[in-house]
């Protein structure tokens, strides 16, 4: 059930929104909602990885945040969209690597590291916007955000390479399979010869690249630099990898299911949208389901 029951339920909702409303299963409804979540995907794809090696990243946003002023700061400053457009990637993967380096070297929790990262970039990104929003002119800065091959969005494209890139890493490298080992019993995986705080930074700075990554396509979509623009994502993020039942102690999850749990909060909230419905009801829904997944997660682990 912890493997499948996101895919299930994933199905089953879609089944029940395509029969209550004839504006869902619409090819532009289905294309939105698929390049509208893809910077959330992106992320979750990351965190995945983070999760499987027993850590957590709730900076995620934060560094979303700061990427996304960056590039628009760049854009502007140095009058180059590509080059704005490049920035937020690496300013991303510097600030996981910050985070990778405090958690291993420091050895402070994850949790803590990262809630207290989350904080600094957080005033980080304001101190590089004085607090306003920095406007891109449109153009080629937002052809990436905006643009796609044909009806596809480049933001769903860039989804489905980096989730079968991460799909390759966690299955079929030995990088996988030592973060699969660093989760599932960190000292076991010492002993074994595996470099585990090594591993553990490699993942935290994957997951700084990829909110990087995310950031590029939201600041491209909208043209503009905000610095509380990754304000929650990180919670959705982490609640989307719980839903596809990778687990919360380490060592056991799935890539395709992370972005499966995206998509499963994503149609419960178009569906909502769509039907009119109470927002109080979406919010106690995807709590319920969230709730469901961690208690199906922490069952699984004592049996």
């Amino acid at each position: 059930m912890r493997h499948y029951a996101v895919l299930i339920m994933l199905v089953a909702l879609f089944v029940v929104l395509s029969v209550s409303t004839s504006s869902f299963l619409t090819l532009t409804n289905l294309l939105n909602i698929l390049n509208q979540n893809a910077p959330l995907a992106i992320i979750a794809v990351a965190g995945t990885l983070v999760v499987i090696c027993g850590g957590f990243d709730l900076s995620t946003g934060a560094i979303f945040s700061v990427a996304n002023v960056v590039a628009a700061w760049v854009a502007v400053h140095l009058g180059s969209p590509v080059l704005g457009l490049l920035a937020a990637p690496l300013a991303g993967a510097a600030l996981g690597l910050v985070n990778g380096v405090a958690i291993t070297r420091l050895r402070i929790h994850s949790f803590l590291a990262t809630l207290a990262s989350s904080l600094v970039y957080g005033g980080l990104a304001v101190l590089i916007t004085g607090g306003f929003l920095i406007s891109v002119p449109a153009g080629g800065f937002t052809a990436l955000g905006r643009g796609g091959i044909g009806p596809v969005y480049y933001a769903i494209v860039i989804l489905a390479v980096f989730a079968l890139l991460s799909g390759f890493l966690l299955n079929r490298t030995a990088f996988g399979r030592y973060v699969l080992s660093v989760g599932g019993n960190a000292e076991a995986a010492e002993l074994s010869g595996i470099r585990v705080n090594r591993i553990r930074l490699y993942t935290f700075l994957y997951s700084g690249l990829a909110a990087g990554i995310a950031a590029t396509i939201g600041v491209s979509r909208i043209g503009t630099g905000q610095p509380q623009a990754g304000d929650g994502l990180q919670l959705l993020a982490i609640a989307a990898v719980i839903l596809g039942g990778t687990s919360i102690y380490g060592g056991v999850g799935a890539i395709w299911r992370s972005v499966c749990g995206v998509y499963l909060l994503a149609l419960i909230d178009n569906g909502f949208d769509i039907l009119n419905a109470n927002p109080f009801f979406k919010d106690l829904t995807t709590g319920v389901v969230i709730l469901a997944a961690v208690a199906l997660s922490v069952a699984s682990r004592r049996r």
